[in-house]
């Protein structure tokens, strides 16, 4: 198995982490893994060997302020931090693998990243994999939240730990084993992060109708962290032609390390094949998207 790291410039020249693991022999699609928070790429490792061994090649990155990449633990400046970093990231690996289809799969935060991105980017993917979709209720305390929103504006990058226990993300005790023992996660949240997310969750809800690309959407049917009402309704909204919903009865917030996380990975695999077709090289660039009128 071939693997590379290193880092990469984001937004104002921000230095972003990311990894990169392909198998000895020419991959069939790359896929592209944008984390939650207080994660980092080093989390998907069962995904990683299990696509690997498929066929694909896989890259992922730390979001600024996450992992090995610079920046406060879960601080950004405005959400265009993350889309701009996520679209550098997404050249980097169009360069490195030319004439294969390209997915990106975002999870919990990292779902809204790439949503957004492919609502304001003129993009070269194939199509996009959204898994612990955040839309509606979190599972963050309302009186920390209500701090945050007071405090945006005068103090952005006030921190505080997001209170979201492990232990409602997965089942797998060895799961839970490495989380505890990984000096590269975080629990911490700020105030300018709060907002923005709030802001991008209702601009993306504006927009859910603006979306045609293929999307997968899934979600564990027990999801304390972000309940999966939320993400079904965001579904349904969706004007993608090419759209599927998969739940999993039973199952938690963090899909990929949860137990029966085969049966999820399987389940990717195949909608990936069916959407498997050749996909020009095309430079990315944003757009800012005019909100519609009420």
């Amino acid at each position: 198995m071939g693997y590379q790291s290193g880092y990469f410039s984001g937004k104002r020249l921000h230095s972003l982490y990311y990894q990169a693991w392909c198998s000895n022999q020419a991959p069939q699609a790359a896929i592209v893994i944008v984390h939650g928070l207080g994660c980092h790429s080093g989390t998907f490792t069962t995904a990683v060997h299990y696509f690997i061994h498929q066929g694909y090649a896989v890259y992922a990155l730390d979001l600024r302020g996450h992992g090995r990449s610079a920046g406060q633990r879960g601080y950004i400046d405005a959400w265009s931090d993350f889309r701009e970093d996520f679209q550098a990231f997404v050249q980097l690996v169009t360069d490195q693998q030319r004439d294969i289809p390209i997915f990106a799969w975002g999870h919990s935060l990292g779902s809204l990243v790439v949503l957004d991105y492919v609502l304001r980017c003129s993009h070269p993917l194939q199509g996009i994999l959204i898994s612990g979709l955040p839309m509606g209720k979190v599972g963050v305390s309302r009186v920390k939240l209500a701090i945050a929103r007071l405090l945006s504006r005068i103090w952005p990058r006030f921190s505080l730990n997001t209170g979201i226990d492990p232990a409602i993300n997965t089942r797998s005790l060895a799961a839970l084993w490495q989380h505890a023992h990984d000096p590269l996660r975080h629990t911490r949240g700020t105030a300018r992060l709060t907002t923005e997310v709030f802001r991008i969750q209702a601009e993306l809800q504006r927009h859910v109708a603006d979306f045609d690309i293929p999307v997968l959407i899934f979600h564990g049917g027990s999801d304390q962290t972000a309940p999966a009402i939320g993400g079904q309704a965001f579904f349904q909204a969706l004007g993608c032609a090419d759209k599927k919903w998969r739940e999993y009865e039973g199952m938690y917030h963090d899909l990929h390390t949860d137990l029966n996380n085969t049966m999820v990975l399987t389940d990717m695999h195949h909608w990936l094949k069916q959407r498997l077709q050749p996909c020009p090289v095309t430079a990315t660039t944003c757009n800012p998207v005019k909100s519609k009128a009420p």
